[in-house]
């Protein structure tokens, strides 16, 4: 072999290894290459951390006209940025197209009330690559030449009504003939302190265009509220030390430096400078302690103010400024550089700098070649998308809630109604950490049980981050005294799917091999909640939003109490999911056996009632599926006979005891063999029972193995449940037959709705009755014996496990590209299909058309969207296999 091929391969080599080792070194804490990454917010605008209004209206009291000009209080926001993960130190990009009113310093979109279906993002951005410890990352944005359609996009979507579509920023035609600029931002990290930034702006149209282009750094405002509790600083300062570079100091962050080079094309920046303050005389007519304030950049570029900044070059915002004219089709970069002065380079820029981005672009090719194993190209992209949407949708997330409902020293007092209010019972909470976002944008929150679906694609890749968001949901800064994880932020005591304990055990198998598994990490996770009554759950939003014929969270206007089929099938699920984690630390720990034995008794008591309790549970023998019911006070009850998720949820919970495992716990096997003999009435609700020569095999499960079968039809058949691209949330047998509800005058309906909602139950902006959703579970069990036809009625039988592929390649359809119709997510987008700087790029929508696959609600949920690299891995490579 050549020296040249030699030394080639030992640099792959180390490439395989390199992301790998930064994670070994970050978790050993020898390192913290963690440290900074795209924890910055996509909208703190109209969140109800900002707001301090009377009757809780987030978006009318902080609206998306006033986030130029008002410092936030919990957080901050920007367009494609990065801070630090205590958000000290902030950095993002602003662009002005010589057309707009206003700086484009931060993502567009609709108010609640505005959208048509609710609040959304009117803008055009995609996570492209990430590293787990972002040592690379990039984004885009597509910024049009003509002036941003603000108006437009408000107008018609207010004009229009909940059964038409939504009007988007693509059907304003303003993309059509490619004048656009695609603005991509790349960070690169030389070492955890030291990182590059390089911006590439493309011009995509025919003519030479001119762009103004603002990185801007600053510091999160700590300084001002007069707060007490930790986070809060004394005011940092950022100063210009030379032509192109800026010291910033903080009291709680070491000294940085921030340098921005000339452009490719030979354009040098203006340092532009000002105070990260409230325009009070703007917005309020109160004079200001400086007339420097937040919007002094706007005020600059666009108005032409050049008294905005600070002729003494410093303050706590600063800006490199540059004006750039870049020929039709054509592209200009621009280069930054943000060091700690521990780690200063010899040379901020030339050969180095382009050779560390080389070397981080391969060294996460090659991270992801080892994971991306068997997939073909086009998989290969999917997947690499919806790990970098997963690693991108990190933000910092903060409040106190005491200090949120008391209010500030410095600040107005709030209205005091505020403390019989919104989250009045969660004094307790403190969050000022890094969380995994469903989306930075439409949901800047953490939303808990979306966060438990994030962690087992993110277990994938980065398994600590995972356990260790898993775990801080259950630290007593957050958890509730009650034992209640916090929901999200509009109602933290909302009750949401307990999946909590699932996420913790699949995170716990796919985090190690079957020998080297944390099972420390387990043990900590393992929690104690009961169920009790009769074990028919009865109660709250549990996630599903306008699933039902009522809204669930709210009681029903029949009185009386719904008896919930997925509420208790969720609680089975729980004590499943706890049988599980207490059956894997009872053989290193017998303590744990008697925890096993309650969850055993917890499980077969609910599998009882949701199948037994007066007379036939929540089962319908004759249509052969589960039902909610609806129990009146004089005992009676009605089934909502409502062909929907509700009842395959009952479908989720499963665990297979084996002989091998129960003899290494005799203790639980003592009192299972108790249980069979003296409780035969609960005995008989054990699923299945199996031998081979070496074991007994027994299944738990709700349905029984004919149950199974009956709602399996339902679930395979294309004329109800089955679409071309996964799972439908409601049987479309409703759409001809929908299910009415009539009492005392008043009548309700459900109908097969594959779209976007046509209802404004949970503000209208989702719809689980119809579409697609990617966060299911579905569990093969039973072997090779028992097979199905798939689909229901074609005669071709195959086993649960091969169903369960068939589903995972339908699922994975909704992405893959088609040439003549491109990818199903992009619905019938011109764009998405003709556009050369359009065709690769994905959207990872909340959920999706039941019948085309069309992406709707949300357009980045990669949150728990992003289950398709998992579902992608898994398909692939167990298929394969």
């Amino acid at each position: 072999m050549a020296k040249r091929d030699k030394i080639q391969k030992v640099h792959i080599l180390e490439s395989e290894v390199a992301e790998s080792n930064r994670l070994h070194t970050d978790k050993s804490r020898n390192a913290n290459w963690k440290r900074w990454g795209p924890y910055l917010s996509e909208r703190q605008w109209a969140t109800v951390r900002e707001d301090y209004s009377p009757d809780g209206n987030c978006w009318e009291y902080f609206p998306h006209d006033h986030a130029r000009s008002r410092a936030y209080r919990w957080g901050e926001d920007g367009l494609l940025g990065i801070c630090d993960r205590q958000c000290r130190l902030c950095f993002s990009l602003a662009l002005w197209n010589e057309k707009d009113a206003i700086l484009k310093e931060r993502l567009f979109g609709l108010t609640g009330t505005q959208g048509n279906h609710g609040e959304d993002v009117k803008e055009l951005y995609y996570y492209l690559d990430s590293t787990p410890t972002h040592s690379y990352m990039k984004g885009l944005y597509k910024y049009p030449q003509a002036e941003y359609p603000y108006g437009e996009l408000e107008r018609v979507n207010r004009e229009r009504s909940i059964t038409d579509l939504e009007y988007e920023l693509e059907d304003t035609k303003i993309f059509d003939d490619s004048s656009y600029w695609d603005v991509f931002a790349e960070y690169a990290k030389c070492s955890p302190n030291d990182i590059l930034i390089r911006i590439t702006v493309a011009n995509r149209g025919k003519k030479a265009s001119r762009i103004h282009l603002l990185p801007t750094l600053w510091y999160r405002n700590t300084w001002i509220w007069g707060c007490k509790h930790e986070g809060c600083s004394s005011k940092p300062k950022i100063r210009k030390i030379g032509s192109n570079q800026v010291l910033c100091k903080h009291e709680t962050l070491e000294d940085f430096i921030f340098v921005a080079d000339k452009s490719s094309n030979g354009s040098s920046p203006a340092l532009l400078f000002t105070e990260n303050e409230t325009n009070t005389k703007k917005l309020y007519n109160v004079d200001q302690y400086t007339p420097y304030t937040k919007d002094a950049f706007h005020q600059y570029v666009i108005n032409g103010d050049k008294n905005a900044v600070s002729p003494k070059e410093r303050g706590t915002k600063v800006a490199a400024y540059y004006e750039l004219d870049i020929a039709a089709e054509s592209e200009v970069t621009v280069y930054c550089r943000l060091y700690s002065q521990n780690e200063r380079p010899t040379e901020p820029f030339g050969p180095a700098f382009e050779k560390t981005f080389a070397q981080r672009v391969l060294e996460a090719d090659e991270f992801y070649k080892a994971i991306q194993i068997n997939l073909n190209h086009e998989n290969q992209v999917i997947s690499r998308q919806a790990f970098a949407g997963l690693l991108w949708s990190k933000q910092f997330y903060h409040i106190v809630i005491d200090d949120w409902l008391k209010g500030d020293s410095s600040s107005p007092p709030p209205p005091s109604s505020r403390l019989e209010g919104r989250n009045k019972a969660w004094g307790h909470l403190f969050n000022r950490d890094v969380v995994s976002m469903p989306d930075k944008w439409e949901y800047p929150w953490y939303a808990s049980w979306d966060l438990a679906f994030h962690m087992v694609p993110i277990a994938r890749i980065d398994p600590e981050f995972a356990k260790d968001q898993l775990l801080l949901f259950l630290r007593e800064w957050y958890m509730a005294p009650n034992g209640q994880i916090p929901a999200y932020e509009f109602a933290f005591d909302d009750v949401n799917p307990p999946v909590h304990a699932w996420a913790v055990w699949r995170v716990f198998k796919l985090a190690g091999s079957r020998n080297n598994r944390d099972h420390h990490f387990l043990s900590r996770c393992f929690q104690k909640k009961d169920p009790n009554g009769l074990n028919i759950f009865a109660g709250g939003f549990l996630g599903l939003d306008n699933i039902g014929i009522f809204d669930r969270s709210k009681p029903l206007p029949t009185g009386g109490y719904l008896e919930q089929a997925d509420g208790t099938a969720w609680m089975a699920f729980y004590a499943v999911c706890m049988l599980d984690i207490a059956l894997e630390l009872a053989q290193n720990d017998i303590a744990y056996e008697d925890m096993a034995s309650k969850f055993f008794e917890h499980f077969i008591a609910i599998v009882d009632a949701i199948n037994t309790v007066g007379g036939s549970g929540l089962w319908d023998d004759v249509d052969g599926f589960y039902y909610d019911r609806i129990r009146f006070e004089d005992g009676k009850n009605v089934p909502l006979k409502i062909r929907s998720m509700v009842g395959l949820v009952p479908l989720f919970s499963c665990l297979v005891l084996d002989s091998a495992m129960l003899d290494k716990l005799p203790g639980f096997r003592k009192r299972l063999e108790w249980f069979l003999k003296y409780r035969q009435d609960l005995g008989s609700q054990i699923a299945y029972m199996n031998f081979d020569s070496k074991n007994v095999y027994r299944l738990l499960a709700i349905p029984s193995k004919e149950k199974l079968r009956r709602v399996l039809r339902y679930v395979f058949d294309e004329d109800e449940f089955l679409s071309p691209y996964g799972i439908r949330s409601l049987s479309k047998v409703h759409e001809k037959h929908p299910f009415v509800f009539n009492y005392e005058g008043s009548s309700n309906c459900v109908s097969y709705v594959p779209g976007e909602s046509n209802t404004y139950i949970f503000g209208g902006n989702s719809n689980w009755r119809g579409p697609i959703w990617l966060n299911k579970r579905y569990d093969y069990y039973y072997g090779d014996s028992f097979t199905i036809e798939f689909p229901t009625n074609s005669g071709n039988m195959m086993t649960l496990r091969d169903a369960s592929f068939q589903i995972a390649s339908r699922l994975c359809k909704i992405f893959v590209s088609n040439e003549l119709a491109g990818r199903p997510c992009h619905g019938d987008s011109v764009l998405y299909k003709n556009d050369p700087n359009f065709k690769d790029l994905l959207l990872f929508y909340e959920y999706f058309h039941g019948d085309t696959g069309r992406g709707c609600g949300a357009s980045h949920q990669t949150g728990w969207t992003g289950v398709i690299a998992t579902c992608i891995l898994k398909y692939c490579q167990e298929k394969s296999g």
